[in-house]
This record gives C-alpha cells, structure tokens and sequence, in this order.
C-alpha cells in the first residue's frame, strides 16, 4: 500500500490542530485550577452530573459520557467525594451497579465555576474567531466526529447543543 503523505497545506493544518490539542488543555486545567481548585476533568465529571436528570448518574454511564476509564473516573470520584462536592450510592435499580451524584456543594462549586471556565473557552478559542469560523469549526467537528464516532455512539454528548 502506498503511503499517502500529506501535502504542506494539510500538513500545515495538521500541526495546527496538534499544537490545539497540546496546548488547549493546559489553558483550561490552569484556570479552573487557579480560580476553582479543579482540574479541567474534576470540573466536566461535576458539569455532566449537573445537566444529568436529579444530578445523578450511573458510573458506567459518567465514564462513557467523559470518556475515562473506570479506573480514572473511580479515583476522580473518590477524590470528589472526600471533598463532599459528589456522593456515590448503590442504583436502586441494579445493586450491582453505583450511582453517583452531584451534592447541593457540587452543585454550587459548578455554579461558581462555570463563568471563568466560560471566560476561558471565550478568551482562547470562541472570541479568536469570527460567526463564520465558529460555524465552520462546529462542520470541521462534525466531519472529523463522523469519522472517529462512525457508529454515532457519543453523537447524544456532542449534538446536545446544536440548534434544532
């Protein structure tokens, strides 16, 4: 098979989007660990159980819409738990299964913290970009999305917010 290398114009867009990843995160972990002592994934485990129905979730359930591992959810809850932001209870629907939910604390913790996470998603990546160039990340999202989710198994975690 021939290998198919990229050309300097997607090679350029290539490196771009990498250097996003690379730094992105660490702008998001900074701020939300100055402002709110979080880190950026404390701070989307508290959020997703914030918009769940009664801020409560089943563990399997938070791991797929996070995308961690049990092993890395069960220490980020653990560690959320001793701080009294999030309490974990057997479902009463399936023993064998854990519930986790967001507490009156965690509840006010992301209410607290939700505006300088939303300052910060404005300053680096909103506000750089024109109405346009929003619309067309949101398209280049959904066409790279399409490829890595082909099955549409997390589409529900990303077409949440789209206009309908």
């Amino acid at each position: 098979m021939d290998t198919r290398w990229l050309d300097r114009e997607e090679l350029a867009a290539w490196v771009r989007l990498m250097a996003i990843l690379e730094l992105l995160p660490g702008v998001l972990d900074a701020q939300l660990r100055r402002d709110a002592q979080l880190t950026h994934f404390d701070y989307y485990v508290l959020a997703t159980l914030s918009e769940a129905q009664e801020r409560t979730l089943r563990m399997t359930a938070l791991g797929h819409q996070t995308g961690a591992t049990l092993a890395r959810l069960s220490h980020v809850v653990q560690r959320l738990e001793t701080r009294g932001l999030v309490e974990r209870f057997p479902c009463p629907a399936d023993k064998r299964a854990t519930n986790a939910r967001l507490t009156d604390v965690g509840w006010e913790k992301v209410r607290a913290s939700a505006p300088g996470h939303a300052a910060t998603v404005r300053e680096y990546v909103i506000d750089a970009l024109t109405q346009e160039q929003v619309t067309q990340l949101s398209a280049i999202g959904d066409a790279i999305l399409r490829r890595l989710d082909s099955e549409g198994t997390r589409a529900a975690l990303y077409q949440r917010y789209d206009a309908r």
